[in-house]
């Protein structure tokens, strides 16, 4: 496993990344998950939505037959 520096940067802290760990744009998401922190990268479009969606074709059974729909009282 590869490490990375810790820095201070004004009154933040920061990480200086390798290389190949770089990412492209400007901005990044966070999230802390238990004691770690994950960055993924901050997509500008859908197309990481879209792409990653296409990973699931057949997982849903779109074509099955579901019960009909309830009548409900209107709220």
């Amino acid at each position: 496993m590869q490490t990375a520096k810790i820095f201070k940067n004004g009154g933040s802290q920061a990480v200086r990344l390798p290389r190949e760990f770089a990412f492209e744009g400007d901005e990044v998401f966070i999230e802390k998950v238990g004691d770690k922190v994950v960055l993924s990268p901050k997509e500008r479009s859908w197309d990481g939505f879209w792409a990653a969606c296409g990973k699931f074709k057949g997982a849903i059974a779109v074509d099955r037959d579901y019960p009909p729909m309830e009548e409900r009282e209107p709220l």
